[in-house]
């Protein structure tokens, strides 16, 4: 698996690269990637099918020029910035089979994030779906999207993150784990205090992801597959605003 270090520093284009590693992997011309990186800026990320009035105070969000971008996984909306890991890792069905049934890939990604992860923290534990809390405060959220022969799965991981930023941009989300008890944001969300360049090299180690031989060398990236996403959805208001 090959290690990608690469944040764009464009919203629009950050989360189009998760779909474009997607879609060359699908395509055979790129293998299995672990991407690490992070938004320059606060960012509201909806799932594919989340409606905007339902999870987004998009007044809120419009007043303080906060973008709101649609992705291709599913789950609900998460705040996103400076103070929070992203983490996408896509996998290939034909190396690893299991990961066809769902609740396989979730086991699969969330062990070995949690193994990285207790390396700094053995005290964080796996509840729900595939949250990551500290004393039962989520840090981190994922989800993932199934294409044919791979999948894409990606997540956040909170640890110096403008927590009261996400009680402002999203409302009480309409699906809840058990373990939240109700709680609202500012009960339920918390940061994780590690060194971020240590989870990063940390989470790489566990996936078995390596960087390329040349450290000096420029990142390899789907810059045209980028664009074309870009074009296609990434850059239109319509999408991200469709529901």
């Amino acid at each position: 698996m090959k290690r990608l270090d690469l944040s764009l520093a464009d919203p629009p284009s950050d989360v189009a690269l998760d779909e474009a590693l997607l879609d060359e992997a699908e395509l055979g011309r790129r293998g299995e990637t672990l991407r690490l990186w992070q938004f320059d800026r606060c960012v509201v990320v909806i799932g594919r099918g989340s409606k905007i009035s339902g999870e987004v105070d998009l007044d809120y969000c419009q007043a303080n020029e906060i973008p709101v971008l649609r992705r291709c996984s599913g789950g609900a909306a998460i705040v996103a910035g400076p103070g929070c890991l992203m983490y996408s890792v896509v996998l290939s069905c034909h190396i690893r089979p299991e990961l066809r049934r769902i609740d396989e890939a979730h086991r699969w990604v969330m062990t070995r994030l949690m193994a990285g992860i207790t390396r700094q923290r053995p005290d964080v534990q796996w509840q729900g779906t595939c949250d990551l809390t500290l004393e039962s405060r989520k840090f981190s959220g994922n989800s993932l999207r199934v294409a044919r022969d791979h999948i894409l799965y990606h997540g956040t991981i909170l640890y110096a993150a403008d927590l009261s930023q996400i009680a402002r941009c999203l409302n009480t989300p309409p699906r809840q784990p058990d373990y939240r008890g109700g709680r609202d944001h500012a009960d339920f969300i918390t940061n994780l205090p590690v060194d971020p360049q240590r989870l990063a090299d940390d989470i790489a180690t566990a996936f078995e992801a390596r960087p390329p031989g040349d450290p000096s060398s420029e990142p390899d990236w789907p810059r045209e597959t980028t664009r074309a996403l870009m074009v296609a959805r990434y850059s239109d208001p319509a999408w991200h605003h469709r529901h």
